[in-house]
């Protein structure tokens, strides 16, 4: 494709900006994948070295966008996207080669561009003690401004909650071409920007009146569990209460659907020195839902959980699973799985692992409040219980936890990872019931999984692996899909809590939102994006055919 009547696009792209632009062969096969199970083929990727950069890139395709409809704009940084939400058929902007800066670092927050990696602003955020606790299990490969699009979240989130409590500020470039300065307004402030006469003054006039004209309507369609990163966080935008109105409650988790975000101004918190875990192996789940809510009250940093496919594929592929340690560590940390290959082999292998942890300034200050809880659950409940007396007792647990699905992807021939319905959520409550139903259905399609994620949530993630030449599994994605996500609807659930939409996910809101809010939805896309430059597709306007089509077949 080539823009008509002008100049191939690669050469008219270099004239208007001074970063870098590549439609090698090599380039865009790179970038026609991200971390989901889609493959889509970019015309150009460009690598802008600042924000004008942005707003040339910004201004030409909405120029454009009246002589060619395809043309539009993706941003991306480390490209871990599990849903498809870092490709794009025309052009991908990647931040992280220029754009990668740490702008500035005090006590109480962070700037940084987008294209930083997360785990180099950790790095600068450790130097003085403090940390952005929305990180995310994946935080050592993703990149912040893929944190922000994405509304990230992680081990953390129960305590600390998601990446829309920790944005503070931004500067977007809307669909004008203009970089503006974006910040929670009050009442006044508000009224006076709805009466400028600029674009942003009307993106600002109109989201106000959609937002106030469906209020209810919004708050009540927000789904009722701890975190969601599905659809537009409309009900989190417009507080009536406080008359706040703060436009980045709406862009942080937009993948970048609603204007292109340069700068982000991230909160920041004092590291915790000390901690300590409880670990619960539950012989059934039938209670899992009343031990979580026992817990809760306690406030830990987290409640963490893997399956007995996880715990037996550490023990079977042991060497695998510590071959990345020195030897010394490694040999302590095959001593510390004793115990458990024991209870294997006395065929008591748990169901569910829980991993409880609590951090504060000193032992004497958690260690406590740990052995309390854990004389409290032994009173009511059977199931083994241990505190971990070393950190490197700790570190198998959470080596499990992080490690158990690269094992079985690295054991497993001709087929590969699947990611589709990867970020489930129900209210915790709700466990005893959803977990064996949803199971029944993958086990229904001889899917081979494992299942983990963040039981204080009711978070989580079940990735198969799938061999994608065979047409029986690609029609299986889609029904799977179809009855994994009846099933949260019924339990109230969302069908995602921190990956988000994107291609894979988006024709599927619809099973948790109603066709009021989708309509909604659709109309905030239109204020923000009339000509639909900005990564279509994503939030609105994905379809189920689309998404099938881009599947990729080849490992």
């Amino acid at each position: 494709m080539s823009i008509k009547n002008s100049l191939p696009i690669q050469d008219a792209l270099k004239k208007i900006i001074q970063g870098d632009v590549a439609s090698d062969d090599a380039t865009r096969t790179k970038y026609s994948h991200d971390a989901s199970l889609l493959e889509v083929r970019p015309e150009v990727v460009v690598f802008p070295r600042h924000a004008k950069d942005v707003s040339a890139l910004v201004a030409y395709v909405a120029e454009h966008k009246k002589i060619d409809s395809h043309i539009s704009l993706t941003a991306r940084s480390g490209g871990t996207c599990m849903a498809g939400g870092s490709i794009n058929e025309s052009i991908i902007m990647d931040f992280s080669k220029y754009m990668n800066r740490l702008i500035s670092l005090d006590e109480e927050k962070a700037v940084v561009q987008p294209g930083m990696w997360y785990r180099d602003f950790e790095k600068e955020t450790l130097a003085i003690g403090k940390i952005m606790p929305a990180y995310t299990a994946s935080k050592d490969i993703c990149a912040v401004g893929g944190m922000f699009g994405n509304n990230c979240g992680g081990e953390k989130t129960l305590k600390y909650g998601k990446a829309e409590q920790w944005v503070k500020r931004s500067k977007t470039i809307f669909a004008d071409g203009i970089e503006y300065d974006v910040k929670p307004l009050t009442r006044e402030e508000l009224e006076l920007k709805r009466q400028e006469a600029t674009f942003e003054g009307r993106i600002y006039n109109e989201l106000f009146n959609l937002l106030d004209q469906n209020y209810d309507a919004i708050k009540k369609a927000r789904p009722n569990v701890s975190k969601n990163s599905a659809g537009y966080y409309l009900w989190n935008v417009w507080d009536r209460e406080t008359e706040i109105f703060d436009l980045n409650k709406l862009l942080v988790g937009s993948q970048g659907t609603l204007g292109i975000t340069t700068e982000i101004e991230w909160g920041l918190i004092p590291v915790q020195k000390a901690e300590k875990m409880l670990v619960i192996f539950m012989e059934d789940i039938e209670r899992v839902g009343e031990l979580v809510r026992d817990i809760l009250p306690t406030k830990p940093d987290s409640i963490e959980s893997y399956d007995d496919a996880s715990l037996t594929l550490a023990i079977r592929f042991f060497p695998d699973f510590i071959k990345s340690m020195g030897l010394l560590r490694a040999a302590m940390l095959g001593i510390r799985f004793i115990p458990e290959a024991l209870m294997m082999l006395r065929g008591g292998v748990p169901k569910l692992v829980i991993i409880v942890e609590f951090t504060g300034e000193t032992d004497e200050e958690i260690i406590p409040k740990v052995q309390a809880l854990k004389n409290t659950l032994e009173k009511k409940y059977p199931f083994l219980m241990r505190i971990p007396k070393t950190d490197g007792g700790e570190e198998k647990y959470w080596k499990i936890r992080h490690e158990s699905f690269n094992l079985l992807r690295k054991h497993v021939d001709g087929k590969r990872t699947a990611p589709f319905i990867d970020d489930v959520i129900v209210p915790p409550e709700t466990l005893p019931k959803f977990l064996p139903r949803m199971r029944a259905i993958l086990d229904e399609y001889k899917l081979l999984y494992t299942v983990a994620g963040h039981a204080g949530n009711g978070n989580f993630h079940i990735i198969p692996l799938m061999d994608m030449s065979d047409p029986a599994n690609i029609k299986a994605i889609d029904e799977v899909s179809e009855l994994v996500y009846s099933l949260i609807q019924e339990f109230g659930g969302s069908i995602t809590a921190e990956h988000n939409d994107g291609i894979v996910r988006t024709p599927y809101l619809y099973k948790i939102f109603s066709p009021e809010i989708l309509t909604l939805f659709q109309q905030v896309k239109d204020i923000f994006d009339p000509q639909n430059i900005f990564n279509p597709g994503k939030k609105v306007g994905g379809t189920k055919e689309y998404m099938i089509n881009h599947i990729r077949i080849e490992s």
